[in-house]
Parts: structure tokens; sequence; C-alpha cells
């Protein structure tokens, strides 16, 4: 066994895991983070994307002992604290940006990332940077207008969140 500090949305958390443990499996078996979702566990699908340290990881490739020390941000830690929904998530919601709903989670993670990067992405950008990450249910299109709306509400209210 292996002892652990992580910030998790906020909140420190100290655990013994298993070396081989997953930082997925951490977050939804230990700390009870079941937004964050298992999908392929080969890192191909993106459902378990969060952020580490604000980059976007996808957690079924990485040791929880690899996020020793480190801060991760999951789809539950994006809200503010009276509930408000992040821009990437209203956006989400106002542009019907799913359909099943399995992929989102990752999906938002990934783009609140993207726009952290880049402010300001072309529909081209937004494409690339949602790459590694798939829905199998929706187009697309609506999850790009959901990112092009976030970047506009986010410039609007002075940057990223």
């Amino acid at each position: 066994m292996a002892k652990i500090t992580v910030a998790v949305d906020g909140t420190t958390y100290q655990d013994e895991v298993e070396p081989r443990m997953l930082l997925v499996q951490y977050l939804r078996e230990k700390v009870g983070k079941t937004g964050t979702l298992i999908g392929c566990d080969t890192s191909n699908c993106g459902a378990c994307t969060v952020l580490l340290d604000g980059a976007s990881v996808k957690s079924c490739s990485v040791l929880a002992v690899q996020a020793d020390g480190h801060e991760v941000t999951t789809i539950e830690g994006l809200a503010g604290i009276n509930g408000e929904l992040h821009p990437v998530q209203q956006a989400f919601h106002d542009k019907h940006a799913l359909q099943c709903g399995y992929c989102t989670p990752g999906m938002i993670m990934r783009s609140v990332c993207l726009l952290n990067e880049n402010p300001h992405p072309t529909e081209a950008e937004i494409r690339e940077g949602l790459n590694g990450n798939l829905c199998r249910c929706t187009g697309y299109q609506n999850i790009v207008a959901a990112v092009q709306q976030a970047a506009d509400a986010l410039a609007t209210a002075g940057g990223a969140r």
C-alpha cells in the first residue's frame, strides 16, 4: 500500500491505495466522485477526463499515486459554491450538447482545459482540442457550439474559471 495526499475539488484526502490503482478508480471508489466515468479503460474515449493541476488528463491512464501532492478537479468541482453551473456546463445545457450524456463529464472537463489554454478558439481549434474525447451519439456540432458559447461567456465575465 502507498499513502497519498490529494486535493480533489478543494478538499484534501489522505488515503492508502494499492500502487496499481488508477486515478479514476480512486476518485470513484475512495473519494466518491462518481461523475468521473469509466468508458473504455484504454484511454481512447475520454469519458474519465479530469483536470490534474489544471491540465486535462484521462484518469484511466494515471495512477492514483501519481496524483500524490497534486490537485484534481472533477466535473463535480466545476459548479460554484452556490451550485451555479460553470459557463461550460451551462453552455452544454443551453446548446443541447449531449444525448446519452456518457461522454459529457469528460467532454466538459476537456473543454474547460481547452478554453484555459486558448480563450478564443476557432471552430477548427475546438474540434482539434476535443479530438481525444469521443461522443458516439452526437454529430459534435452542438458540442462545438457549446464551447463557442462558453468562450464568449468567459470572455464577457473576464476570463476562465
